[in-house]
């Protein structure tokens, strides 16, 4: 365990955790990393698909006409460019996906869900809503439940406040 007491290294002193700071800490990777490894376990082997690919589906079918610029799915789905437009690749590989032009910017690419798409979702959606209602859900109480809500939309909001997006090459710029 490190050192508790202050340090100062390149001019930056160190707030430590305390012990239950590091508690909580640990136990929010712990259960982090398990109910993820427990979706992602749940997805590729009920409807063959990572979660990244279920993520990419499920964005698509709640846009309207079930179509979103590239960049905007990159976004919403928290991928660089490049791993989305290759999870794309495989997706329109499996049917699922198809890109279009964007007639509004005749650079932009648009991903559309098709039909088939659509289905995968339908199919794979109950048993994933399933493992995450057992997984996170079910073993707290409504209470609790809206303690997780307001919690993680803090964290989040703090995080989005500082956010940082990706340039062509990907490499990390501040957003303006």
């Amino acid at each position: 365990m490190f050192k508790q007491e202050p340090s100062i290294l390149a001019g930056v002193t160190t707030r430590w955790l305390s012990v239950d700071e590091q508690r909580a800490w640990r136990a929010y990777l712990r259960a982090s990393r398990l109910l993820g490894d427990a979706l992602e376990a749940q997805l590729q082997r009920d409807s063959g698909m990572p979660h990244a690919y279920y993520e990419i589906l499920v964005r698509l079918s709640e846009a309207p006409e079930r179509s979103l610029r590239m960049t905007e799915l990159a976004g919403r789905t928290g991928s660089s460019r490049s791993r989305l437009s290759h999870a794309v690749a495989r997706l329109e590989d499996r049917g699922w996906v198809r890109r279009a032009s964007c007639p509004s910017d005749r650079r932009g690419q648009l991903a559309v869900l098709t039909d088939d798409g659509f289905a995968a979702l339908e199919e794979a959606a109950p048993g994933h809503v399933e493992r995450v209602r057992a997984a996170l859900l079910d073993p707290l109480t409504p209470a609790q439940v809206d303690q997780l809500r307001r919690i993680s939309d803090r964290i989040a909001d703090a995080l989005e406040a500082e956010l940082v997006e990706l340039d062509d090459r990907d490499r990390p710029v501040m957003r303006s």
